[in-house]
């Protein structure tokens, strides 16, 4: 009934929905007579605000999911698991991330430990949107770049992050 782009867009989008439902619903208990509910009103869409802003960060980075496997973060360990490769990087160990194309179309991010070991994940892969938020806590990692990065189809590979000896830098 409802058309397969719209279904994707609004799936993709529905955390920023939620959040300005919460917000409409905030703006409707504030406009209220009386200083306690008007208080109530604002606190809620306060939430909703900063809600919708989490959300939006995590919408602009979240694709479509068409690659096997599926990308598990827990307690600084990123796992890729999958029927073909997989493996796992330690995320205070990175060194360099890349986002790259391999297998003629699939572009995948390049985490390389300090240690030389590497984890190739595709964008497109279940769990993979996650590793933006991971990525977010490494020192001197720009958003902007990072955005173009994924944007891009471009087939060159792009280093985002790379960490030198104690200069953490970004070059594309």
């Amino acid at each position: 009934m409802i058309r397969p782009e719209i279904l994707a867009a609004l799936t993709r989008w529905r955390e920023v929905i939620a959040s300005a439902a919460v917000i409409a619903v905030g703006l409707w208990i504030g406009s209220a007579p009386g200083p306690v509910l008007t208080m109530f009103g604002a606190i809620i869409v306060a939430f909703g605000a900063a809600a919708a802003f989490a959300s939006y960060r995590r919408a602009r980075f979240r694709l479509e999911i068409d690659a096997p496997g599926l990308v598990e973060i827990d307690e600084g360990q990123i796992s890729y698991l999958s029927p073909a490769m997989g493996g796992s990087v330690e995320l205070s160990q990175l060194s360099e991330i890349q986002v790259l194309v391999v297998a003629g179309n699939r572009r995948c991010w390049r985490l390389k430990q300090s240690d030389g070991q590497t984890l190739l994940v595709p964008l497109a892969a279940a769990g993979a949107d996650a590793l933006v938020d991971s990525f977010a806590s490494l020192p001197g990692l720009d958003g902007s770049k990072l955005q173009t990065a994924l944007a891009t189809t471009s087939v060159e590979p792009v280093t985002l992050w790379r960490l030198t000896s104690a200069v953490t830098s970004v070059s594309t």
